[in-house]
């Protein structure tokens, strides 16, 4: 296990590459970021040259993968790191250097036990794409068939976890501290980031879930999934239909193909919503280099290392917010928010709706263009902590994605209104799924199916899980053994780890409030 001295040797140099690239001066001048941290920003900084203009790409790159990943995700939420940081972090997504062709043939070779030509009749040494975990490269199939080999980066998965696991003890001795600390919850944070990211690191699993995904979007006219080259696949290598195609953020391209765009912005965000409130299961990953749209104007999407899952009771409050925000039944949102347990019951509906009103009103009758599924995310982000909301973890990627979802729209399609495309598909969705035929049919479902049951197991089951709110049951965290009840079992004074718990708590109170 690594010792609290590698921890703060490693939250002191990554302080310092921020510092140098001027990424700490937004949190320093954040008024909400706690003096002591403002200090310690402060400190980190000195003597160095900073920037004119901050650079947090190179920054986020220069600490190392699991940086490079909170990178991608801040790279989405312009509406929390404002337009410059987001802008500045894409070159994140899809222009890292790449690795030399002779480590990536290792790779493979090494992945499957045999020569690359066993299973390739070619491949380009030159990457089609590199980013901060994998890189991939166009092939052609010993039976002929063109693809997409995305191959691992060598030595990733250990570094990744080396990084991860000082997130970890930095977020455990934040939480500590208590307050505001803790009601961002940045262990569950990092437990969700880690847990998002294991799953990139095995590309079994990402093949998996484009195979899941592309089932449930089968019957989805104009959007599709490519097929998984099963044969040529195993945890380090996963071989894809090589996909033909516009990149959805070249509207030049677009415009020249005949494609109807506003037709095209529409469809996709009905795509997002029918893979997150229909099924339950979205693609989490949605910016621009991973859609490409085909000649006939069908969207393909690639690269599904990232997917997000909402249960079905969670679906049916994710879809009355919706609907209650766009037609302004303020008290549902709140009555909502208090079934689903995200607000304690000790605040008022009442109070709650009142601030909700106070985020939805102004936006109402606003012009097509100044509607905004961010700002409107923003607002509700922004009264949390009057309400003592915790973090969400599970919903962040869901929150990530509405906002990267409607800023492709909107590029695509200046004028449309989000809320007159969703608005529709979720009162239908209400209608089906929430109306009294669905009610009655789920009703007789359920008592058919408890009636099967014996009573004694009824009873230990009720007894054994209580009813739950709509934040799913929080996953194992480490141990994280704290500086100061490492002094009370050894007997030795920690003044020498105060440096420690200084560095971890300000830099994953940075991480912290960009993401909540």
């Amino acid at each position: 296990m690594t010792g609290p001295t590698t921890h703060l040797i490693r939250l002191l140099r990554w302080g310092r590459i921020l510092a140098k690239h001027g990424a700490l001066r937004g949190i320093e001048q954040d008024r909400n970021t706690p003096a002591p941290v403002k200090r310690l920003f402060r400190l980190a900084r000195l003597g160095t040259f900073q920037p004119r203009v901050p650079d947090y790409a190179g920054a986020f790159q220069a600490i190392g993968p699991a940086a490079i990943k909170l990178g991608q995700t801040l790279a989405t939420r312009p509406d929390l790191v404002g337009e410059e940081a987001a802008h500045n972090l894409l070159s994140l997504q899809d222009s890292l250097p790449p690795v030399p062709f002779a480590a990536i043939r290792a790779e493979i070779e090494a992945s499957f036990g045999k020569p690359l030509e066993d299973l390739f009749a070619s491949v380009d040494p030159v990457p089609v794409g590199a980013a901060s975990i994998a890189q991939v490269h166009k092939g052609v199939t010993s039976d002929g068939r063109t693809v997409a080999i995305k191959v691992l980066r060598p030595g990733i998965r250990e570094k990744f976890a080396a990084d991860i696991e000082t997130y970890e003890w930095a977020a455990a001795h934040l939480e500590a501290l208590g307050g505001e600390a803790a009601r961002l919850r940045p262990r569950l944070v990092i437990a969700n980031l880690k847990r998002w990211t294991m799953r990139e690191l095995d590309l079994r699993r990402e093949a998996a879930s484009a195979s899941e995904l592309a089932e449930a979007m089968k019957g989805f006219e104009g959007y599709r999934i490519p097929e998984i080259d099963w044969d040529r696949t195993n945890g380090r290598v996963m071989t894809i239909e090589w996909i033909d195609g516009i990149k959805i953020s070249n509207r030049a391209a677009l415009e020249a193909s005949g494609v109807d765009l506003p037709d095209l912005a529409s469809r996709l965000v009905i795509a997002f919503l029918t893979q997150a409130i229909s099924h339950g299961y979205f693609h989490a990953d949605m910016h621009q280099g991973n859609l490409f749209v085909q000649d006939d104007g069908t969207i393909v999407a690639i690269d599904f290392g990232i997917m997000g899952r909402i249960d079905r009771r969670a679906r049916y409050w994710l879809a009355e917010i919706l609907y209650g925000l766009t037609t302004g039944n303020y008290r549902r949102v709140a009555e909502i928010h208090f079934e689903a347990q995200y607000v304690p019951s000790y605040h008022s509906v009442d109070e709650f709706a009142t601030a909700l009103r106070a985020v939805g009103e102004p936006m109402r009758g606003k012009p097509v263009a100044e509607l905004s599924v961010g700002q409107m995310l923003d607002g509700l982000f922004a009264i949390t902590r009057d309400f003592d909301m915790q973090t969400q973890p599970h919903l962040l990627l869901l929150q990530k994605t509405m906002v990267m979802v409607e800023g492709l729209a909107t590029a695509l399609n200046p004028g449309i209104n989000m809320w007159d495309v969703s608005g529709p598909f979720v009162k239908n969705w209400i209608r089906d799924e929430l109306g009294p035929e669905a009610a009655l049919a789920d009703r007789l479902k359920e008592d058919t199916e408890t009636l099967l049951r014996l009573p004694g197991l009824i009873r230990r089951l009720e007894e054994k899980f209580p009813p739950k709110g709509g934040a799913p049951e929080a996953p194992p965290l480490p141990e994280v053994e704290l500086v100061w009840d490492r002094r009370r079992t050894t007997g030795r004074g920690w003044g020498g780890y105060l440096l420690t718990l200084l560095a971890g708590g300000g830099l994953t109170w940075a991480a912290m409030r960009l993401w909540s």
